[in-house]
């Protein structure tokens, strides 16, 4: 039943959180004693910070306050951002984890790990051991960012600039300013 719940609940949640500017990433609701766990996952182009998730909590609680005969019953909001272990699935995804470090489980072959670069509708840029490759999405099993403790080594950056793929030049990565 909770999930079929999810599933009506989605698009008016959808809708509230782009109002909000940004994008559901996952929409879950359980039952937790008397009450129900609405739990609702977001994610914006340039992640989402403490106040943002604040103002989008009321304003998604508003839009169910509008269907609460939906959820018939009381229930708890939790707004959340996907955290660091949440699998690539997306180009979105693959978009906003560019210059991360990820590990890859190929559907076929071994574990690696590499750094990402452009994200296109079907594929992304990997570097891997100092080599660009296209990554079709079909291709991975799993794929998820790696923590790092230091900035990216500047030539992988530069290598994943320079690869003359060039399909999103709004994110080509940062660029030196004249002096």
């Amino acid at each position: 039943m909770p999930n079929e719940l999810a599933g009506r609940l989605e698009p008016v949640v959808a809708e509230a959180v782009a109002a909000a500017g940004f994008d559901l990433d996952a929409l879950d609701v359980q039952q937790a004693g008397r009450r129900k766990l609405v739990k609702v996952v977001v994610d914006g182009e340039h992640g989402v910070e403490l106040d943002q998730i604040a103002e989008i909590s009321r304003t998604v609680s508003a839009a169910l306050d509008e269907y609460e005969h939906l959820i018939e019953g009381a229930y708890t909001l939790e707004v959340t951002s996907p955290g660091l272990d949440r699998p690539l699935t997306t180009p979105r995804h693959w978009r906003r984890a560019k210059y991360r470090l990820v590990r890859v489980t190929p559907v076929d072959g071994s574990p690696y790990v590499g750094r990402v670069g452009d994200a296109g509708p079907e594929s992304v840029r990997i570097l891997v051991d100092g080599n660009i490759r296209d990554l079709r999405y079909a291709d991975v099993d799993t794929a998820v960012v790696e923590v790092e403790f230091k900035q990216p080594p500047a030539g992988d950056l530069k290598l994943l600039d320079s690869d003359g793929r060039g399909e999103n030049e709004e994110s080509a990565g940062p660029k030196e300013e004249p002096r």
